[in-house]
């Protein structure tokens, strides 16, 4: 088997920050502290392809796009070319797909670590019916080219017999941090299809405001509630009487609101003895941790109890919901049956998987 590996070494970075997305933030994103989030989601991914398919030839780019770490997974492997610059930047991945995908390369399959933007230039430098498929590492991942896990990425990659076209989707992050949300798609691409990929987001249906009353209703005194983003907690944060931010997390006690638009520093401040995560399912996809909402790293969650708000519309669209922290261990203590709040007094059990 031969595979091309690039890595956007930045992707996902300015998601614990707070910025909802790396594209033009990088130097921000630094400013306030971020660190790479793509390394380890390859490290993951490459580590799980070793298992299955030891002796594949791996063809990747030059670090910090991929060399090194591939080595480190046990292959050997052939560098086709580098960044051209300190910097590393859309160029550089188009550079490294048209370069997998020349004949004399012979790629079975393409994989990417990145999120939707390094998706849209996977595909700007896409021709021919080799198969592609991401690692998930973004901020926003909403394209349906992406396994559900960096593992489940090595799978797919290594066992599919069968290929499909599947979606790019793409957004203005500037507008994403305004509170819009407009995915355009971007080009249709072939990708291996298996169980572990993603499905496109889709908005679900059905009123929320029920649930979002008898949320608040439940709440109890001297908790701490991080309330992640979206429509549905948006109704959340309005009943319990404020404005909240749209698409970033925003964390409430008592009547008061502690922190809006919060990064991942500035909710582990205002976390106290008591603490509830509280989010809702992306439609479509299922998931509640690690898609859009960075700021509820690994440390938040490990303090916080978790609480999943959603119409029943949308559950009914949803097999199973998700988890994807970047720390695998929590992901497997959060796995198993919870409580789904449907409407102001009824829930529903679902299977995190």
């Amino acid at each position: 088997m031969r595979l091309g590996v690039v890595v956007n070494p930045v992707a996902g970075m300015g998601g614990r920050v707070g910025l909802k997305g790396t594209d033009g933030k990088v130097a921000e994103a630094r400013a306030r502290g971020a660190t790479p989030r793509a390394p380890d989601r390859a490290r993951r991914a490459l580590a799980a392809l070793a298992g299955h398919v030891p002796a594949a030839t791996v063809l990747t780019w030059g670090d910090p796009m991929g060399a090194s770490l591939v080595r480190d997974a046990g292959f050997d492997p052939v560098v086709l070319g580098s960044p051209s610059g300190e910097e590393t930047g859309a160029a550089d991945t188009r550079a490294a797909v048209r370069a997998f995908l020349r004949e004399d390369a012979g790629v079975d399959v393409v994989l990417f670590v990145g999120g939707d933007g390094t998706a849209a230039d996977v595909a700007a430098a896409h021709e021919g019916a080799t198969p592609v498929l991401g690692v998930p590492a973004g901020v926003k991942v909403y394209s349906s080219v992406f396994a559900v896990t960096p593992e489940d990425a090595a799978d797919v990659a290594a066992t599919s017999t069968a290929v499909a076209d599947r979606e790019v989707l793409d957004i203005d992050e500037d507008d994403y941090r305004e509170g819009e949300v407009h995915p355009e798609l971007c080009a249709v691409v072939p990708v291996p299809v298996a169980e572990g990929l993603q499905a496109s987001k889709q908005t679900g249906g059905g009123s929320v405001e029920g649930a979002a009353r008898g949320f608040a209703e439940s709440t109890d005194s001297g908790v701490t509630y991080v309330l992640g983003p979206g429509s549905t907690l948006g109704a959340v944060k309005r009943a319990l009487g404020f404005e909240g931010t749209a698409l970033g997390v925003d964390v409430w006690r008592d009547g008061t609101v502690l922190a809006r638009d919060a990064s991942e520093d500035d909710v582990l401040a205002a976390l106290g003895d008591r603490n509830v995560v509280v989010v809702s399912p992306i439609g479509g996809q299922g998931f509640v941790l690690g898609r859009g909402n960075p700021q509820l790293s690994p440390a938040v969650v490990r303090r916080c109890d978790l609480t999943v708000v959603a119409s029943r519309a949308k559950l009914d669209d949803l097999g199973v919901l998700r988890v994807d922290t970047d720390d695998p261990d929590l992901d497997e203590s959060l796995r198993g049956w919870t409580r789904v709040r449907v409407g102001r007094v009824d829930t529903r059990l679902v299977r995190v998987g």
